[in-house]
């Protein structure tokens, strides 16, 4: 059977307008404008087919400045080809306003959202998406409030607001903002946006897992060994001093990210299709999460920096040489962690995840790794890989499984033989974008693939004692690794101390 089964098909975007607060900044240049001309340039019936965008920000720009920094973005950027005639049609729907940081600006960005709706004959639906740092985001929402562009839940019109990570920097401050936040929103009202759960091969994990038999009847103790997670970076803190150094790779990537990708592949299948089914069959995941306790971390955490080596070919400068970053730094950029969950599918079963900057490769993937064949006939004579599912998340999106299967010829030779599905050849054109997926559920109204209150105070409760107890213990090693490896020595230490090893990147 070639032919697709539509189980669930998109919702339809109703009309709207979308208003990007600090679009002059990079996230609005290299992913929303492109996401938002790649919506109508595909033309598909989900797609909202009369839409309109106000860039607001604080830098002061003509219209006509804005909308060919948005052709510059947009060219560069987006995944189709630029057509003229359809950039004609959406250029037409771009708008501009400064004075996000002045006194009367929120009651001007009342005054020309009306206008816009009036021009494009659209209906007080309105998006905010707070494209801002997230200090800035509390004295944001408190004046949409005051200027009286916040519509209540059940109105006639929608108001809704996306909130991009960090949601907090611990958790005294993500328990801040959610309550300011819910001070002036409902939660039905608020996108917490983790691009990551826009990938599609992300989106695949339900799927695979909850459509295919064969893998829900082998998922958990019974038949897996262990789990890995690894999102690796190539790249270096770059430009992202200021922000990366406060933070390091336990908040940046740990916190959310790679908790939304265990609680993806551990959770237990939901009730129903619904996000209210899916976002609490995934919370029950890290409420099963044991805590990574006092005295703990020495032997379940691992952190380390990079220092200076060689990436691709060419020599790089280690954390501490960064533009940016302060001689006493102590700012993780690798983290390893062995993490347990503890319900009837999991007990048992150790999670191994990792994530850390200036590694060999670009590469995000999960690895479902079976228990070995008892040591008879074919596992008796030498020690057999055991078998695994390997889900890549990027950059070469799909997933294989790997078995062992004998080599032709008289003798009985056994290797492993890797059955790899690969998205762009088994699938023709391009997937959308992650942020296309998730601007275009925010229009509809769909939280699926976003994150909850609960959510974020329950991630943020588990990292909280883990960097408590990094702070609190003198003796607690910040390793280094050199730039271009796979990690600190110690972080293969803590996985061969259980017998198993990572997964090549």
């Amino acid at each position: 059977m070639d032919r697709p089964l539509h189980i669930a098909k998109a919702q339809p975007a109703p009309p709207c307008s979308v208003v990007i607060f600090g679009a002059s900044g990079d996230l609005a240049k290299r992913k929303l404008i492109p996401a938002l001309y790649n919506l109508l340039a595909c033309g598909q019936d989900v797609h909202p087919q009369n839409f309109a965008v106000l860039g607001f920000a604080r830098r002061p720009m003509t219209l006509e400045e804005f909308r060919e920094s948005a052709r510059e973005a947009a060219s560069r950027f987006s995944r189709l080809e630029l057509e003229q005639n359809c950039w004609n049609q959406f250029a037409t729907r771009l708008g501009y306003l400064s004075g996000l940081d002045e006194p009367d600006g929120f009651s001007r960005l009342k005054a020309q959202l009306e206008q816009t709706e009036a021009a494009h004959n659209l209906p007080p639906n309105r998006v905010y998406y707070l494209s801002i740092p997230p200090e800035a985001v509390p004295e944001c929402v408190e004046r949409l409030d005051t200027a009286g562009l916040i519509a209540k839940p059940g109105a006639a019109n929608f108001t809704r607001v996306v909130v991009e990570k960090p949601i907090g920097t611990d958790l005294a401050s993500a328990l801040e903002i959610n309550r300011i936040l819910h001070g002036h929103f409902d939660e039905s009202q608020i996108f917490r946006i983790d691009h990551y759960l826009g990938k599609e091969t992300v989106q695949n994990l339900l799927v695979l897992r909850f459509a295919n038999a064969i893998f829900e009847r082998m998922w958990g103790a019974r038949n897996v060994d262990h789990v890995q997670i690894t999102v690796a970076e190539s790249e270096g803190v770059g430009s992202r001093a200021m922000y990366y150094d406060p933070a390091g790779a336990l908040r940046d990537m740990v916190q959310n990210h790679i908790l939304q990708l265990l609680a993806l592949v551990a959770m237990e299948p939901p009730v129903g299709l619904d996000e209210q089914a899916i976002r609490e069959a995934k919370l029950n995941v890290l409420r099963a999460l044991r805590p990574i306790g006092p005295g703990d971390a020495h032997a379940m955490t691992v952190r380390a920096r990079y220092s200076p080596g060689i990436v691709e070919g060419e020599s790089v400068r280690g954390y501490l040489e960064e533009h940016g970053i302060s001689p006493r730094s102590r700012t993780e950029t690798f983290v390893a962690l062995k993490l347990w969950i503890d319900n009837w599918r999991w007990a048992g079963v150790p999670f191994y995840v990792r994530t850390g900057k200036r590694m060999p490769a670009r590469e995000s993937l999960i690895c479902v790794q079976f228990k070995d064949v008892p040591q008879i006939r074919f596992n008796r004579a030498a020690q057999l890989p055991p078998n695994a599912l390997t889900i890549r998340i990027q950059p070469d999106e799909g997933f294989s499984f790997e078995v062992l299967a004998k080599q032709p010829g008289l003798d009985v030779a056994v290797r492993p033989v890797r059955m790899n599905l690969r998205y762009e050849s088994e699938f023709s054109g391009p997937s959308p974008d992650a942020y296309e997926r998730l601007l275009l559920d925010v229009m509809a109204g769909d939280h699926t693939l976003f994150v909850s209150a609960a959510f974020v105070e329950k991630s943020w409760e588990f990292v909280q004692s883990i960097l408590d107890q990094w702070q609190q213990d003198p003796a607690m090693p910040l390793y280094q690794y050199p730039a271009g490896t796979v990690g600190p020595d110690a972080a293969d230490e803590m996985i061969h101390g259980d017998g198993r090893a990572w997964r090549d990147l």
